[in-house]
Formats: structure tokens, sequence, C-alpha cells
């Protein structure tokens, strides 16, 4: 008699099944309850009640009834697929209801009775759909202004490292602010962190092609990273954008001649130079640029210093030293 049950229950499941295929859903439920009736131990024939409801866009429906599927499956010690199966449904229903952090829960929970590949991806998913509400979240264009006020005192004051800080946290308000990684590509220039510079100004470029400033910044950082060919061309486009831009008109001869001389003949133009001979008679500077010759980190703790950070551009922008 029990096994002409579940094989009345099996039909009237695969009835259902017919109807949800069809998108009778209303059929669908009802063959699906009578499936139920007949034998109350099949959480899948829940699931697949469930799915009816997610297509009828009665979310909270079919969460409630999977969520039933869940604690059956338990009583009756149910395969961890079948279990598996009925939270990721409830993970689907509350993505869709974009209640993202339930959604990542669940999906966690089923991969915690089943680990089923696609489930895996739809967790990378919502974590970055997770982490890209956040930052949204921190947009506050005011507060980004604040921050680029503090980033501008400290660059007055030479203290790069705070205004890179106050800099980095105004573009987290304000990612689409173009100024912002210009002001921070300064900042980065300053330190000699030149990588870091270069990225900036193209993401300034970016984030807006016609923002001059951008190819100045951008030219003046390769520049300081003996890439002359390269920063010619970041000054042409600057002088597209304005023929008349003085900076853009003399950072491209500068690039010109730099690209034209022979690097020891540079050094030795520079040698003439009474403030580059100052800087380098001076014993402090001395054993500064040894230090850093023999360790490039130390030129970082070297260059929070403003006043030997001046020195070690203006060393840089002759061709004397240079970094990487």
């Amino acid at each position: 008699m029990m096994a002409d049950t579940k094989s009345k229950a099996l039909q009237e499941k695969e009835k259902g099944n017919e109807a949800y295929k069809k998108r009778d859903f209303e059929a669908a439920l009802k063959h699906y309850d009578a499936a139920f009736q007949l034998d109350p131990t099949n959480i899948t024939v829940l699931t697949n009640k469930a799915a009816v409801y997610y297509e009828q866009g009665n979310l909270d429906e079919c969460i409630k009834t999977c969520e039933q599927a869940v604690d059956i499956g338990r009583e009756n010690r149910a395969d961890f697929q079948s279990i598996a199966k009925a939270m990721a449904r409830i993970a689907n229903a509350y993505l869709k209801k974009n209640e993202l952090d339930q959604a990542l829960l669940y999906y966690n929970k089923s991969l915690s009775e089943h680990r089923a590949p696609d489930i895996v991806k739809k967790v990378q998913e919502v974590q970055q759909k997770i982490k890209e509400r956040d930052r949204l979240a921190y947009v506050n264009p005011e507060l980004s202004l604040q921050e680029k006020e503090k980033g501008n005192a400290a660059f007055k004051e030479g203290n790069y490292p705070v205004a890179v800080q106050h800099y980095s946290e105004a573009i987290k308000r304000n990612p689409d602010d173009a100024k912002l990684y210009s002001n921070r590509a300064a900042c980065y220039t300053k330190l000699m962190e030149f990588a870091l510079a270069l990225k900036d100004s193209e993401e300034c470029i970016k984030l807006d092609p016609t923002f001059v400033k951008g190819y100045l910044r951008k030219g003046a950082i390769l520049l300081a990273m003996k890439e002359p060919t390269k920063a010619t061309v970041a000054y042409q486009k600057a002088l597209e954008l304005d023929p008349n831009n003085a900076e853009a008109l003399e950072g491209y001869r500068k690039a010109l001649m730099l690209e034209n001389e022979d690097p020891e003949a540079v050094k030795q133009k520079a040698m003439s130079n009474p403030e580059v001979q100052q800087i380098l008679s001076d014993p402090a500077m001395q054993m500064i640029l040894a230090q850093m010759s023999k360790d490039p980190k130390a030129a970082r703790e070297h260059l929070k210093n403003p006043e030997v950070a001046a020195k070690i551009q203006k060393l840089m922008e002759n061709g004397i030293v240079s970094l990487h």
C-alpha cells in the first residue's frame, strides 16, 4: 500500500513538472500539493513547488516552502544534495529580492551541504555585488571635498604621505573625480613613487580625457622615470588640447632634448649646475645617496623628509640619480 502511494505521488509530481514546463503554474501547484499529500517526506516536491513560486514572483512563499523542505529533509535524513538544492533556491529568491547578504548566507549554507560548481560561482558573483554595493554606499562628494582640502593643506606643508592618505580617502568618497587622481599623482611624484604616480595619472586621463593637467602630470612623471619618448607623447596630447600651454611646450622641448642627448652628456652638463654641486657636496646627502644605492627601500624613508625629497628630485631631474 505504501509503495502504491509513493508511486501515485511520483505520478502527481511528474504531472506538476509537465505543467511547469508549459508555464501552467496553477496546475503545477495543484499537482505538487497532491503529490505532497501522498508523500509528505519527499522534499523535491516542495523545492519544485518553490520553483513555481519563484517564477510567479512570490519570493517570500518560495523561501517559506524551501525552509519547510529543509526541516522535513532533516527529519527524514534526506540526501545532502536535496537539502543543498533547497538552500540554493532560498538564496536565489533573496538574490532576486536584492537582499545580498541573505543570499550569500544561504549560498554558503548550500555549499556546506554539497559543493556544486554553479553555486561556487554564485557565491563569487554575490560577493562582487556586495563589494560594489558597499563601495557605492561609501560615495559622498561632500566628504570627498573635505578630504581633498585636507590633502591640499598637507601638500602645501610638504607632508606628502599625509596628503596621500587624504587624497586616497577623497577618491574612495568620489571615485569619478579625475582631479583627485591628479593630486595624488603629484604626491606620489614628490615621494618618488613613480609607478603609483603614473597609474594615477593614467586613471585621471581615463576619467577625463580633456583634462590637460592629467597629460602634464603624466609627462612629468615619465621624464622623471627617464622615459622621454613616452613623455613627448603625453605632452603632445596636452598641446592638442591647449596649444599655448607653457608647461606643455617646455615639457615637450625637454623631453625631445633628453631623447636625443647622450645620458652621460646630460650628467656632465648637470654636474656644472651650482645647485647640483651643492647637493652632492653635502655630507648628509652623500650618506643618503650611498644608502639608497645599496638599499633602494631606504629611499622611501628618506623621502618622508620634504627637504631631502626636494634635493633628490632635483638630482633626478638632472639625470644624476634614478629610482624605479
